[in-house]
């Protein structure tokens, strides 16, 4: 019998919460379109769930053309109103209209940076933070650096983006690093 490796918690209720730790929970991204993609499911996860977004997340990729925000940034009101009608996403005005908002202010950012990731990675001089929680209980849900992202995007035309939100991106990018001590994850990511 083969022995269950050791993993953060908040995974262990499902096979895809697993899969989803393993492979991409942490991991630095460094890639544009993939951190638009986790900014776009972060934003409709507030409120909700990240199982529940897990759960959607293909039916989300489908809806929104692949997380392709130079598309998104220019949807019509027809694509919204089938977007409003599409049970497979969360169908949440607000949440749909901030996806087009952000994509638009997405694509600012990397006209004044060169790309959205030189953006956000400065926050850490290039460099993930690395939280050391010893327990799930160790990981908070806000800290002074989400406080920070937050109020700028905001001040960029950003919705849906509070310090809540942007903690969860940035720990699923990887900028922060919140695997708990004992998660096999942290020798695969070379952390300690």
């Amino acid at each position: 019998m083969m022995e269950e490796k050791i993993r953060c918690t908040w995974c262990l209720s499902s096979n895809l919460y697993k899969e989803y730790h393993d492979k991409e929970w942490g991991k630095p991204v460094y890639d544009d379109a993939t951190l638009f993609e986790f900014l776009l499911l972060e934003t409709f996860q507030a409120g909700l769930s990240w199982i529940t977004i897990l759960n959607k997340r293909e039916n989300f990729r489908t809806a929104f053309d692949h997380f392709d925000y130079k598309k998104i940034a220019a949807y019509s009101d027809a694509k919204i109103l089938s977007l409003l009608e599409d049970s497979g996403i969360i169908r949440n005005k607000l949440k749909v209209n901030s996806a087009i908002t952000n994509a638009q202010a997405f694509m600012n950012i990397q006209e004044q940076y060169g790309s959205f990731s030189t953006y956000i990675w400065n926050f850490v001089y290039g460099k993930p933070i690395d939280i050391l929680p010893v327990t799930n209980r160790d990981v908070p849900a806000t800290t002074p650096l989400s406080d920070t992202i937050s109020k700028d995007l905001k001040t960029r035309g950003f919705k849906f983006v509070g310090s809540t939100v942007i903690y969860a991106f940035l720990q699923a990018t990887g900028i922060v690093n919140d695997h708990t001590q004992e998660c096999w994850t942290r020798n695969d990511l070379n952390i300690i």
